[in-house]
């Protein structure tokens, strides 16, 4: 991904996710990278960024989208992503039968 706004290395969460982006009267594939982090000294919240491969957008230029989530926050989007996946684990042993 070259103009790459979010640094990958070996500390990167995920890198080469499959992603999407939508808009109005648009809708693109392309490769991802989902970093989570939190400050190294004091830290004071967790931030979730998201970025696409903008060689393969037409519609959007360069640029990563971020939240910064409180601790809590971020508990419960935990939660909630264990919650999703095991229903998807649920409907995947379930198709296996």
């Amino acid at each position: 991904m070259p103009d790459r706004l979010i640094r990958v290395n070996a500390y990167t969460t995920f890198d080469l996710l499959d992603g999407h982006a939508r808009g109005h009267g648009f809708e693109e594939e392309a490769a991802a990278v989902l970093n989570v982090s939190a400050p190294r000294e004091d830290p004071d919240h967790v931030t979730l960024e998201l970025e696409l491969d903008n060689v393969e957008l037409e519609e959007l230029p360069a640029h990563a989208e971020g939240v910064t989530l409180s601790a809590a926050q971020a508990r419960e989007l935990a939660g909630e992503l264990e919650t999703y996946a095991g229903r998807v684990e649920a409907a995947q042993a379930d198709g296996e039968q």
